[in-house]
């Protein structure tokens, strides 16, 4: 089935609260996509970001992010009062300020849960029924949190001695004095989803499939890594001895140090691969399909040793391969997995992929280096591929060719069969992926906007001022969701 979608990430949402959430605004934009024949919604990770505030460092591979909650919800269903949100600050809506919207919807989440604390029973019994269902890892995470907070915030390698190394008498006694810390952590899983499921039900009935992302890697400071630390590279401090990363390629000359310890592999494989069979459990459970970020680190993956500053200096390493993805497929079935296969792709990357048939990805910002056998050019694609106008780590496609070398440029013209004269950028590409033979077209909601470079959403190495950028509705014609509606039923993907 041929079919097309839109990027766009539950933060970049219109909200009163100075970041999107899973309120009104997440309903309308599902509507939005049904109008113009979308079937695909896809967002990037959901999980409780921390330092950077990157989506792709989280504190828990299996929790959710407290700040997509919608306060507004909250509101009706009594779980806040009025009186709760009158002095809550007035926060900007064309770009998210995380120092200052942090602090102010966690005031409102404690809030709602001194009001939860005294609800009615039912709310009480469902909150139990939560936190059975998910205590394989919800009780670590919410303890975690609590423990991270009580301790300033540091990383947890940095927290007293018996905390850190898990004591069992240690753990115990900080269990009872944060009781109701632990709580109220767990109080917020609950509420994100409740909102969650709600809404991806609504997109379900819709006929809207959402594509979710998981990162290959968890982040150092994280209470997977924190709860299980036999599972990756960690010296006898706690400290990582080597950590993920790329080598040099387009993006970075000194390639991307992303600093995420590094998996013990034999360990893994030792517990039946266990942890990760419970980890995409619980993304099929959050989405219809999974983008597998950097899949080509299950081949191989860069290693770099931990004391290096940049990921200039690694080496190569062998992955798991197909004995993790067989563990995978006989435990949880064909996998409804998108293999996010860009970068440095060997051969072992492609067989791997296609050995269990999951569609890779193609970026057509990519493709126009001049090289006609170029993999990222549509008359090169498989149908078994997704294929994007750009991504959350390009640069818009419209601050993409502009900075483009001029011979790019001119290829891109002659390919789209466009001149300097009539070419828009954004949606020569849109039309470009939406005709290829690809099963599947994304474009992310600033392409189909035309949106300069002001709009890009992260700049890959770059330490803050990412996953910032939001939009408003009034900021989408009607003359663009026509335009996209036409393109989508004439080339069958409607």
């Amino acid at each position: 089935m041929r079919q097309s979608g839109i990027l766009l990430h539950p933060t970049s949402l219109p909200s009163r609260w100075g970041i999107g959430d899973m309120g009104a605004a997440a309903y309308q934009f599902i509507d939005l996509l049904l109008h113009t024949h979308q079937k695909i919604w896809q967002v990037l990770p959901l999980g409780p970001t921390g330092y950077g505030d990157s989506p792709y460092q989280c504190f828990s591979a299996f929790a959710g992010n407290p700040l997509l909650i919608s306060p507004d919800l909250l509101l009706g269903e009594g779980l806040l009062h009025p009186d709760d949100v009158v002095d809550y600050p007035h926060h900007s809506d064309s770009l998210i300020d995380y120092g200052a919207v942090i602090p102010s919807k966690t005031t409102l989440l404690r809030r709602s849960f001194a009001r939860f604390r005294n609800a009615p029973t039912t709310a009480h019994n469902d909150f139990a029924t939560f936190c059975g269902a998910e205590s394989a890892w919800l009780g670590n995470f919410a303890l975690f949190m609590a423990l991270k907070e009580r301790n300033g915030g540091v990383v947890w390698s940095s927290w007293p001695v018996p905390l850190a190394t898990r004591e069992a008498t240690a753990l115990a006694e900080a269990s009872r004095e944060l009781q109701v810390e632990v709580s109220f952590h767990a109080y917020c899983q609950w509420l994100f989803f409740k909102q969650w499921r709600a809404l991806r039900a609504y997109a379900n009935s819709r006929g809207i499939t959402i594509i979710g992302d998981a990162p290959i890697f968890v982040a150092y400071d994280s209470a997977d890594v924190w709860s299980a630390p036999e599972l990756f590279y960690l010296d006898e401090a706690g400290l990582p001895t080597v950590v993920a990363g790329v080598p040099p390629d387009y993006f970075s000359e000194d390639g991307q140090r992303w600093g995420n310890p590094l998996y013990r592999w034999d360990a893994h494989k030792a517990q039946n691969y266990s942890w990760w069979i419970a980890r995409i459990k619980a993304n099929a459970a959050l989405y219809d399909l999974v983008r597998l970020d950097h899949f080509r680190g299950f081949a191989a993956y860069w290693e770099v040793p931990a004391s290096e500053p940049t990921a200039r200096i690694g080496q190569w390493v062998t992955g798991p391969g197909s004995d993790l993805f067989d563990a995978l497929q006989r435990a949880l079935g064909p996998l409804p997995i998108i293999a996010e296969d860009l970068g440095l792709i060997t051969p072992d990357v492609m067989t791997l992929r296609d050995r269990y048939n999951l569609p890779g990805m193609k970026v057509l910002q990519f493709g126009f280096h001049g090289d006609p056998k170029e993999p990222f050019l549509p008359h090169n694609y498989h149908p078994n591929c997704v294929v994007y106008t750009g991504t959350h780590d390009n640069d818009t496609t419209v601050g993409w060719y502009h900075s483009a070398p001029g011979h790019e440029q001119e290829y891109m013209r002659y390919y789209a069969g466009v001149t300097p004269e009539n070419v828009e950028p954004a949606w020569d590409l849109l039309r470009l992926a939406w005709s290829s033979v690809a099963t599947t077209a994304i474009v992310p909601l600033q392409d189909l906007l035309s949106l300069p470079t002001e709009a890009r959403m992260n700049y890959p190495g770059r330490l803050g001022g990412n996953w910032g950028w939001r939009f408003r509705f009034t900021d989408i014609p009607d003359a663009v969701l026509d335009r996209l509606q036409i393109a989508t039923v004439r080339f069958n993907r409607g």
